[in-house]
């Protein structure tokens, strides 16, 4: 598995409200991003990340950063819908002593301390207009002049764009620079909300199991099966990051070593009209394993380890197995048997009803 996660120690961004810590490539959808990743990340060219928030943006930007051929250089992050138009300014391009009230010494831009880098703009759909039309010089020049001085001082950095709005309805509604834009759109990376990567939930979610129970000391924390399938079916509108937190939520308020559904605060799950979205990317990754190892009765195997899943999720209740599995309670009996699962020889029917074998 292909992860990528946030080191906070790294991080010299100036605001981060909500930021995706950690990224899988698991689900299908992911592998064929990391492909293109892959494709984008040696060239030189401008890349524009577009994504909801919390989908992992900036992930993908360091990624595409240590992929390069500047990877030995700085990675400078900017969040511009943080900072005011005049202080934007003075952080890409820099200042000289006394331009303006509080300037009180020289400093440089993130343009010059990622010279020979990588800078990635958070947010530039976010950008005014004013300083959209400073920001094209400086990329058409490659050149920036710190505020106060006349003086030119060359540069050479790739530019990592990222936003979570439609720049193109922005340039039409005149919100954007045209120019700007097509100087931002030469490489395009569409991020996929979570809810569209299914099979990226549950490693995201055994990451941050680790992290978060580590930090707070405890074991070793699984998920039951009816939880895995309450996350599975969850619409994740805050992305990563609220999965990140519901998962830190969760570990506190659990009272023993496995997660329930209601140790979770959802709003609710999504659900197609043929009943819970639920992800097999991971089902058939396992499949296919199988069938590469070719081992005897394989179907008896697999058919064994279903029924025995379903029985132990089911608190070897029968008729809520057989309905779980959509089969007859005699069928399942059947196969309770012909696996050894019936418990000292009794077939649990109900929670109050047992019937001898």
């Amino acid at each position: 598995m292909t992860l990528l996660a946030f080191d906070e120690s790294q991080s010299r961004s100036l605001s981060h409200s909500v930021r995706a810590t950690a990224l899988v490539f698991e689900d299908p959808v992911s592998k064929r991003l990391l492909e293109q990743i892959e494709r984008i990340a040696p060239s030189d060219a401008t890349v524009l990340i577009i994504g909801e928030t919390g989908t992992g943006k900036e992930l993908v930007a360091r990624h595409i950063h240590a992929l390069s051929k500047r990877s030995q250089g700085t990675f400078g992050a900017l969040n511009c819908a943080a900072l005011s138009e005049n202080l934007i300014e003075s952080e890409l391009f820099g200042h000289e002593k006394g331009a303006f009230t509080g300037a009180v010494a020289t400093k440089t831009g993130w343009f010059e301390t990622a010279n020979k880098g990588s800078l990635f703009l958070d947010e530039v759909g976010d950008l005014p207009l004013g300083l959209q039309a400073k920001l094209l010089r400086v990329l058409q020049e490659r050149e920036v002049v710190k505020v106060g001085s006349r003086q030119p001082v060359p540069v050479d950095v790739r530019i990592i764009a990222a936003t979570n709005v439609n720049l193109e309805e922005a340039v039409a509604a005149s919100h954007f620079r045209a120019d700007l834009y097509y100087r931002f759109n030469v490489a395009a990376i569409q991020l996929s909300p979570l809810r569209e990567r299914p099979g990226d939930i549950l490693p995201l979610t055994r990451h941050f199991l680790k992290t978060y129970g580590d930090r707070l000391g405890y074991g070793e924390v699984k998920l039951s099966p009816a939880t895995e399938l309450t996350l599975l079916n969850y619409d994740w509108p805050g992305n990563i990051r609220e999965l990140e937190n519901a998962i830190h939520r969760a570990l506190l308020v659990c009272p023993g070593n496995r997660l329930r559904p209601e140790d979770f605060k959802l709003s609710g799950v999504r659900i197609s009209e043929s009943g819970p979205v639920v992800s097999t990317s991971s089902l058939e990754s396992a499949l296919q394993r199988l069938c590469e190892q070719a081992p005897p009765k394989l179907f008896e195997i697999i058919e064994e380890t279903v029924i025995r899943t379903a029985f132990e999720f089911c608190e070897e209740n029968q008729v809520q197995t057989a309905k779980l599995l959509d089969i007859s309670r005699n069928v399942l009996r059947h196969k309770l048997g012909m696996y050894g699962m019936l418990p000292n020889g009794h077939k649990k029917l109900s929670d109050d009803t047992e019937l001898l074998a």
